[in-house]
Parts: C-alpha cells; sequence; structure tokens
C-alpha cells in the first residue's frame, strides 16, 4: 500500500504518513459526494450558511491546534500560521453572507413576457490543491462552491495529509451534512481518474504551470469547465515619485511571507534607475534585519523551505543567476545544519534572460533590475510568459493609468498584492485562467441559465 508522507521540514524527519487511496475509494468518496449533492442543491442560501459560518467559528476557536499543523507539515511561521486559519475562516462568512446577493437571479429585457438568468448548482467539484497555504486555498476553492450548492471533494497536496484531514475534520465537528466536503488522500498520479469520473462536474486547480496544463488537458477532455491558479513571476514596479521608505517595506514584506513560497509574491521588483541604489539599500536593510529560525517560534519571519529538493532547485536559480553576472547582496549561500532552510537573499544587476527572471523563484530571494523610466519598467514588466499578480509604486493616479498597460489579473497601486474574498482573483497568459473570489469566483461552477418565459410580447 502507498501511503502519503509529511516530512517537518524545520527537522527534516518524518512526522505523518498516510495511507494513499486506492483506485476503489477514490469511487466511494465521489459516490458520496454524489449523494450528498441531490439533497444540498435542494438547501436555501439561509441553511448552507449556517453551516459554512459553524465551520467558520469552529476554525476561529480552534487555531491553537490548526495552525500547528501547517508548521509543522509545510514549515509556516506560527504567527503567519494562526492568520491563515483566520483568513479560511473569513472566507467562509464573507460567502455565507453574500452568496446569494451575488447569485441573485439577472433580469434581462427582451420579446419575452419575462427572462432572465438563474444560477444553479453543477455537481460535484473537485480541488486540486498546492501545500503553501493548506487551510486558506481550501477555503478559497470550497466556500464559495458550497454556498452555490456544489458539495467539494478536496484532493489536497500529498505533502501536507494532516492539513487536508484536519479541514474535512471542522466539517464533521459542526455536523455539516455528510459528504458535502471529503478529503481525498490520493497520489498525484491518480488524481486523473477523479477528474475523468463522470460525477465530477468541474475541477479547480492551484499549483505549477506545468501540472496545470495537465490537469487543464484531462478536464477539456471530458468537457468539464476548470479553474486554474498557476505561477507567477510577479513584477512590482517602482518609480522616480514612489514613497521609496514604503515601497521598499512593503516588497520586503512581498517577498518574505511563507518564506517566499507564494504564488502572488513580489519575484521581480523592478526598479527606474535614478533611484535605483537609494532603493536597492533601503531594501537590504529590510532584508537583513528579518529573522530566520524555528517556525514554531513567534519571533520568527522566515522559516524553513518546504521540501529539500525545492530548496535545492531555488539555489541552482540563485546560483545560475549569479554566474550570468547578477551581484549578490545578501545570503546566496547554502546553510549547514538540519532542516531546509534558505537565507534571505537580494540579488541586484538582474537581466532579462536570467534564471532569476525567467523563472518562478519560490523562496526568499528578491530579485532587483534596473529600468531607465516608466516604458522600459513596463516593457520588463510584461516579458515573461506569467501574468498573475503586480503591483505599482508612483503617484496613485499615474498608478491607475499605468495598471491598464500591465499584464497581469492584479495589479496594487502603493500596496501589497493580496488575496481577499471580496475581490476576484487569478492569472492570464501561463498564471492560468478563471477566476476565484468576489462575486466572479463564485460563478465559475453554475449554470448560468437562461429563462425565457411566454407568450412573446409584440
Amino acid at each position: 500500500m502507498s501511503t502519503l508522507t509529511a516530512i517537518d521540514p524545520t527537522t527534516g524527519t518524518v512526522v505523518r504518513e498516510v495511507p494513499a487511496a486506492t483506485p476503489a475509494q477514490i469511487t466511494e468518496i465521489i459516490d458520496r459526494s454524489e449523494q450528498a449533492y441531490e439533497s444540498w442543491k435542494e438547501t436555501s442560501f439561509a441553511e448552507r450558511a449556517e453551516v459554512l459560518s459553524a465551520v467558520a467559528a469552529y476554525m476561529r476557536e480552534h487555531v491553537e491546534e490548526l495552525a500547528p499543523l501547517m508548521t509543522e507539515e509545510m514549515g509556516k511561521p506560527i504567527g503567519e500560521a494562526r492568520g491563515e486559519v483566520g483568513k479560511a475562516a473569513w472566507a467562509a462568512e464573507h460567502y455565507a453572507e453574500h452568496a446569494e446577493e451575488y447569485l441573485a437571479d439577472q433580469h434581462i429585457a427582451s420579446d419575452a413576457t419575462s427572462s432572465y438568468v438563474q444560477h444553479l448548482p453543477l455537481g460535484p467539484v473537485l480541488g486540486v490543491l498546492p501545500w503553501n497555504a493548506p487551510f486558506w486555498i481550501a477555503f478559497r476553492f470550497a466556500a464559495p462552491a458550497l454556498m452555490a450548492g456544489n458539495t467539494c471533494v478536496m484532493k489536497h497536496d500529498p505533502h501536507v495529509p494532516g492539513c487536508a484531514a484536519a479541514i474535512e475534520e471542522v466539517f464533521r465537528a459542526v455536523g455539516a451534512p455528510e459528504g458535502i466536503f471529503q478529503t481525498l488522500q490520493a497520489r498525484t498520479e491518480d488524481v486523473e481518474q477523479a477528474i475523468r469520473d463522470p460525477r465530477i462536474a468541474a475541477v479547480s486547480f492551484t499549483g505549477s504551470d506545468r501540472a496545470g496544463a495537465k490537469v487543464a488537458a484531462i478536464a477539456a477532455s471530458e468537457i468539464k469547465p476548470a479553474v486554474l491558479e498557476l505561477g507567477g513571476s510577479d513584477p512590482c514596479i517602482v518609480l522616480a515619485d514612489a514613497d521609496l521608505e514604503k515601497a521598499a517595506e512593503v516588497s520586503a514584506l512581498s517577498r518574505i511571507i511563507n518564506a517566499g513560497q507564494s504564488c502572488i509574491a513580489a519575484k521581480r521588483v523592478i526598479v527606474e534607475r535614478s533611484v535605483h541604489d537609494e532603493f536597492v539599500e533601503l531594501l537590504r536593510a529590510r532584508l537583513a534585519a528579518l529573522t530566520v529560525g524555528d517556525p514554531r517560534e513567534d519571533t520568527t519571519q522566515v522559516g524553513p523551505i518546504a521540501r529539500e529538493e525545492l530548496r535545492e532547485n531555488l539555489h541552482r536559480q540563485v546560483t545560475a543567476s549569479v554566474e550570468a553576472g547578477a551581484s549578490l547582496m545578501l545570503g546566496g549561500e547554502m546553510p549547514a545544519g538540519e532542516g531546509y532552510f534558505y537565507p534571505v537573499t537580494l540579488l541586484t544587476d538582474v537581466k532579462p534572460g536570467m534564471t532569476a527572471c525567467t523563472e518562478e523563484t519560490f523562496g526568499p530571494v528578491a530579485v532587483v533590475v534596473a529600468a531607465e523610466d516608466a516604458e522600459d519598467a513596463i516593457a520588463i514588466a510584461n516579458d515573461t510568459p506569467y501574468g498573475l499578480g503586480s503591483s505599482i509604486w508612483t503617484e496613485a493616479s499615474r498608478g491607475v493609468d499605468l495598471a491598464r498597460r500591465i499584464e497581469a489579473g492584479q495589479v496594487s497601486v502603493n500596496g501589497i498584492v493580496k488575496t481577499d474574498p471580496r475581490l476576484p482573483s487569478g492569472g492570464i497568459k501561463r498564471s492560468g485562467y478563471g477566476r476565484e473570489l468576489g462575486p466572479h469566483g463564485i460563478r465559475e461552477f453554475v449554470n448560468a441559465q437562461q429563462v425565457w418565459v411566454g407568450p412573446a410580447t409584440s
């Protein structure tokens, strides 16, 4: 029997082994999801909201039990882990409160006596999720899907089986209807069986562009809708008229949240040359002051990289960029000792085409690229196969004007790029398609059914 293994990245030791679902067990889980859907789809918004509100309340009450699972299985600093549990609860609360409004009938005038669009559930939705935000991404997927009347099968990353089991247990603990939300503890190679199961109506995937392409191809071959939230190489543009102190503070924070293991982190800081040196020194000082250490300690700001092979790949990217001419201003050396720690690193003199610009860096590595002016900065920002998030630091009205020219699904003007249950999030180009969160996210997995009521009007 194959198992899913969780390794504590702080120590490199195995902390949990869970049996992987067999093909028969995968079928049984989808069976239960389909059976639960038949009654869940008939519930009112108020009844669904009652369940989601209870789930949110439970998570807030048990944050000290849930948060350490993330710290143990993927190294998230405990302060960030507590915040993530709270944010997951917020997603559940937000959709409990707003789903009925988001999915209200839309009346559209036509030649009918009455014509409108109503939003109906599709069926069981499969979520294929990553390890880097185990609770938040689970509820980003599940809260809108459930409030729309769908049921959820969550196939979480095999490296966070404890987090995955705990999320299902939250629903069980509050007495949610059996089968509306289930965890599928399956190997990555067995995901195809679940996608192809005729009872799975749609797929939500968050992960790398390579894996997303495979999921999308399978879903498309079965003619099933999918939402893909994939990788990013997010630009952070700092122009000469920016508040450099604030830009440096927020850029440093964006780069090191979750030890830099975030799709929407600022991965390429593109700075107008006239303020480049001043900004780099401000950024270097902030990065150098960060505390790297045991993620169980409240004082730790940067924990370990989640897995050994991820750390090795990150170091390869840094080394290759330095060999190509980048300047190493901070960090960049593989540390000795146990665990998968990597120092906070700052690379300057980075040019387009270097590894740190062409590949997504998933770790605490800040990359600074010089631009001649705003036009050059926009061109550099868009010179990437990705288009997830982006930010620009300049005078506000100028930033609003320039935002239209940035090829990304999300632009923050003078602020950090973040996900928010109230606002849609997603990418373009190789960063995926479809949207999560906000009113747009809940409408991804519904049947927008047109209803025409006669007689026809003249």
